[in-house]
């Protein structure tokens, strides 16, 4: 019955999806052939060609990319709507691509690239508040105990009723515990609002008694002999067994699986710029907003370069070793803020709030971040993002790397001008501790609309700590 809900909410999914495009290719075409946004209008190919490119190409592209990039799989887990979004744009580049190919192959140049460009991005907003609006209905009846699928915990152990707790605690998932097999002796007992209802031994009568969508062995490593047997009862009977691992509380992060051949490889670390497109994404944002942020705050480098020279005796730009990605180490560019000092004593002191090393041009810089802007040059040398960890003294680095667990995670993205952790007020003399867990947050879940929000909130929040 799950199944056949599935395969009728794909199909209506292919047809909002088709009328989606449609709709896309006309308000292409009006802004390309009815304005003149985008250059003089001209002659251009009927309505008619245009209509026939989309039922002969356009949808079929779009629905093959969407099969591919996995748009139609049951997405019952996700938290938002990013993961699905990043997709939508990946699908909308390619299509776009396949298109101008087909038409370069069937030798079309009457018909507009412009309007196709203009149907990629159009599409992959229309796509998005689709699917947000999609995905907002289906949690809504699954909170409301519609579309539900039910499951039956194999495990009466800590890790069965943390994750029954966690099914319990997230209704929009659309889950429900049926009951808990274990020990003889607990049999009957109720956990996290569903009972144990047998035993190990109990499971093939009770698969072949009962209706369940999901089998989760949830046993302790001591029992992992059984799994084998538990795995066969459950596929006797039609079900896909699901494994949760005792071994998970040693994992420090969600974990990803590789493949070397036919064997499997647990990560333990996942890491959303791993991805190429992802970096390629992030690449493109840095260099872009970069020379943006650099032709717009030109002025305000100017003008405090100037004072800086006219103030105080020394270079205009400091510069100091940094670690940055996989530990490479780089040169930092900064405004000079302090007097010049003796390179022994830099590296090992942190700036106080106040330090009489700075200067009064200095003082003023810092408290308004001024004396980073010359930082998008470090970005645009790709040693650099806009969002990231902000990158440490090598000096400091060998003393937390021993001290703080998991600091040297944050060496797996490229350091940024600001990050998660300076918009939570981690900056300055603040704690590593903490600071180092919200760039590990940041590094296992980037998305480009996280890098977004780090950044319209760091335009608009003072940081009291920047001293």
């Amino acid at each position: 019955m799950i199944k056949e809900n599935q395969r009728i909410l794909n199909v209506i999914l292919v047809f909002i999806d088709v009328l989606v495009i449609s709709i896309s290719l006309v308000c292409s075409l009006w802004l390309r052939f009815k304005t003149t946004l985008f250059g003089p209008i001209g002659g251009h190919l009927g309505f008619y060609s245009y209509a026939l490119f989309l039922l002969l190409a356009i949808i079929p592209v779009y629905l093959i990319l969407y099969f591919a990039f996995g748009l139609y799989k049951p997405r019952r887990t996700y938290k938002n709507i990013f993961s699905e979004a990043t997709k939508l744009i990946k699908v909308n580049i390619l299509a776009f691509i396949t298109l101008v190919s087909i038409l370069f192959i069937i030798h079309q140049p009457d018909f507009s690239r412009i309007m196709l460009f203009l149907l990629a991005i159009i599409a992959t907003f229309f796509g998005i508040i689709e699917r947000f609006i999609i995905r907002s209905i289906l949690k809504n009846l699954r909170v409301h105990h519609r579309n539900l699928k039910h499951i039956l915990i194999v495990g009466d152990n800590d890790l069965a009723f943390s994750f029954a707790r966690k099914i319990r605690n997230n209704s929009y998932l659309g889950f429900v515990i049926s009951g808990f097999l274990g020990r003889a002796d607990h049999v009957g007992a109720e956990i996290e609002g569903s009972q144990i209802i047998g035993t190990f031994e109990d499971l093939d009568y009770i698969l072949e008694t009962n209706s369940y969508d999901r089998v989760v062995l949830a046993i302790p490593l001591k029992y992992y002999y059984k799994i084998n047997e538990l795995v066969e009862s459950c596929e006797k009977v039609g079900i896909k067994a699901e494994i949760i691992p005792d071994y998970i509380r040693y994992f420090p992060a969600q974990p990803s699986i590789d493949m070397i051949e036919d064997i499997p490889i647990i990560n333990i670390r996942y890491v959303p710029l791993d991805d190429d497109f992802n970096k390629f994404l992030k690449f493109m944002s840095d260099y872009v907003i970069s020379i943006i942020a650099i032709i717009i705050t030109s002025p305000i480098m100017i003008i405090t370069a100037v004072a800086i020279k006219l103030t105080s005796p020394g270079p205009v730009i400091f510069k100091q070793e940094r670690m940055g990605h996989n530990g490479k180490t780089f040169m930092m560019y900064k405004f000079r803020s302090m007097k010049v000092q003796d390179p022994s004593e830099e590296k090992s002191e942190w700036t106080t709030r106040d330090d009489p090393r700075k200067t009064k041009v200095g003082d003023i810089i810092r408290k308004t971040s001024i004396d980073e802007l010359p930082q998008f040059f470090n970005v645009l040398k790709g040693e650099m993002s806009v969002v990231g960890p902000r990158p440490e003294r090598p000096y400091f680095v060998e003393q937390f790397k021993e001290t703080i667990p998991k600091y040297m995670v944050k060496h797996q993205v490229k350091p940024g001008l600001t990050g998660w952790a300076q918009i939570h007020g981690c900056r300055g003399d603040t704690s590593i501790k903490k600071r180092i867990e919200y760039d590990i947050e940041y590094v296992e879940n980037w998305h480009m609309g996280l890098d977004l929000a780090i950044m319209i909130k760091t335009a608009l929040k003072k940081n009291p700590n920047a001293y």
